[in-house]
C-alpha cells in the first residue's frame, strides 16, 4: 500500500490523538492542529502539530490557514475531523476545501441534520427506527404548552451540543440535565435557555451498558468498508456523559438496525450510530449519529478494524478490502474520566472500590497513555483535574 500522501487531522483530544498515531504507524506523514489551549494539551510527537482558528468563531481565517498548509504540503492531503466543530466547517466549507484536500461528508444537508438533534430525530421516525419521544423548544410560551405533556424524569438538552459547549461555562456544561419533576424543569430551562436552543426529551432507563456504538465507513457509492462496534460500560459524566469504559462486542441486532438506517438515508463517509437497549420492552432505541470518528478510535485499532486507515486508503483510491470483523472483549480506558466517574458514583452509593478495579480487569487499550508518546495523557491528566478543582 502506498503510504506517500500525508494527512491532516483537526483535533487534538483523545479523538484527534488517536487517529494520528492510528496513521503515523502505518508510516503516514501526519499534522494536526487544534485551537490553542486543546492544542497545548494534546499535542503528540507523532505528528507535526500546532494550532489554528477556531472553527465556529474563526471560520474565513481557518480557511486561509488549511489553504495556505496545502500550498506548503504541494498535494492534496487526506482531511481527518475529530470533533463535530470542524465536520461542520468542512462540510459548510467543502467547495473551497474540496480544491486542497480529500474528504468524504454526506451532503451538506444530512451533515446539519444530524448535528441538529431534532432533526435528527425526524430522520429516525422516517426510517422507522424506535426513538425516545423528543420535544423541541422555540420559545417560552410553547414550553408552557410542552410541560403538560412530558412524562417525568425526563432529560433537558442542546439542540446544537457543540455550539451549547462553546457558549457556557465548562464547569457548568452537562451533556444532559436529568429533570425529576415540572418546577425543576422551568428552573433549568430559564437558566440554561440563554446559552442556546434546548429539547427535552423522554429518559430511556437501563444502565449504562445498555448502550451501544456502531462505528462505519462507507465509500462514495455507499459500499461498506469498515465496521466494528462497542457497548459503554462507564460514561463521564455518569449515565449522561461520553465513553469513559467501553467493551468491543458484536450484536448482530444492533449491527443490523445501524447499517439499514445509515444506508436509509445515504450516510456515506464515517458515521457513529448509538442506540440505548430499552428495559421496559427489549427493544433498541436510537440515541445519535455522529458523522466523524469516535472517541474510542484506539479501540478501533485494537479490535483489528481500523477506520482511520480504511478511509485513508479509499481516499487515496486504494480500494482496501473491507473489514467489518473484529476482536471481542477488548476493552477501552479513558482513565482519568473513569476514575472521576467512580468517584462520582462512589459519593452516591452507586460504585465500590473494588467493583470499579473489577470492571477495570481483561485486556484494554487506553485513550491516550503511551510509553513511547506519554505527554498528552499527562496534561490531560492535570487538565481534568483543574477542571474538577475549578468546579469545586
Amino acid at each position: 500500500m502506498r503510504h506517500d500522501v500525508p494527512a491532516v487531522v483537526l483535533d487534538l483530544s483523545a479523538t484527534g490523538i488517536g487517529i494520528v498515531r492510528s496513521l503515523a504507524k502505518k508510516g503516514i506523514k501526519v499534522y494536526a492542529y487544534d485551537t490553542k489551549g486543546k492544542y497545548e494539551i494534546g499535542k503528540t510527537r507523532f505528528a507535526t502539530c500546532g494550532s489554528c482558528p477556531n472553527p465556529v468563531s474563526e471560520g474565513p481565517a481557518l480557511i486561509l490557514f488549511l489553504t495556505r498548509l496545502a500550498q506548503k504540503l504541494g498535494q492534496k492531503a487526506v482531511l481527518y475531523a475529530g470533533s463535530d466543530d470542524f465536520v461542520q466547517f468542512i462540510s459548510k466549507n467543502r467547495f473551497v476545501l474540496s480544491h486542497y484536500y480529500k474528504f468524504l461528508l454526506p451532503n451538506h444537508t444530512l451533515v446539519e441534520a444530524v448535528l441538529d438533534k431534532r432533526l435528527t430525530y425526524e430522520l429516525a421516525i422516517k426510517s422507522n427506527v424506535p426513538c425516545p419521544k423528543t420535544y423541541a423548544i422555540n420559545n417560552e410560551e410553547q414550553f408552557e404548552q410542552i410541560i403538560h405533556q412530558i412524562t417525568f424524569p425526563c432529560i433537558l438538552k442542546p439542540v446544537y451540543s457543540s455550539h451549547f459547549r462553546s457558549n457556557i461555562d465548562h464547569r457548568l456544561y452537562k451533556k444532559a440535565i436529568v429533570v425529576a419533576q415540572p418546577s425543576q424543569l422551568r428552573e433549568e430551562y430559564l437558566f440554561y435557555r440563554p446559552f442556546g436552543e434546548l429539547m427535552i426529551q423522554e429518559v430511556i432507563p437501563g444502565d449504562e451498558d445498555c448502550i451501544y456504538s456502531v462505528k462505519t465507513f462507507f465509500d462514495e457509492k455507499m459500499n461498506l468498508i469498515g465496521l466494528w462496534m462497542n457497548q459503554k460500560l462507564h460514561q463521564f459524566p455518569p449515565h449522561f456523559g461520553s465513553t469513559a469504559l467501553a467493551l468491543s462486542i458484536r450484536d448482530q441486532e444492533v449491527i443490523q438496525l445501524a447499517t439499514t438506517f445509515l444506508k436509509d438515508i445515504q450516510f456515506k463517509g464515517l458515521a457513529i450510530a448509538e442506540f440505548k437497549r430499552d428495559p421496559r420492552d427489549g427493544k433498541l432505541k436510537f440515541i445519535e449519529i455522529n458523522s466523524r470518528i469516535g472517541l474510542t478510535q484506539a479501540l478501533s485499532i485494537a479490535c483489528g478494524v481500523n477506520l482511520a486507515y480504511l478511509y485513508y486508503l479509499s481516499l487515496t483510491g486504494q480500494n482496501p478490502t473491507p473489514v467489518t470483523k473484529q476482536k471481542e472483549g477488548v476493552k477501552w480506558v479513558y482513565l482519568v474520566r473513569d476514575f472521576l466517574s467512580f468517584r462520582q458514583k462512589q459519593r452516591n452509593g452507586e460504585m465500590t472500590l473494588m467493583e470499579w478495579i473489577k470492571s477495570l480487569s481483561g485486556k484494554k487499550v487506553e485513550a491516550l497513555f503511551a510509553w513511547n508518546d506519554p505527554l498528552p495523557f499527562v496534561r490531560s491528566f492535570v487538565s481534568h483535574m483543574r477542571n474538577l478543582w475549578g468546579r469545586k
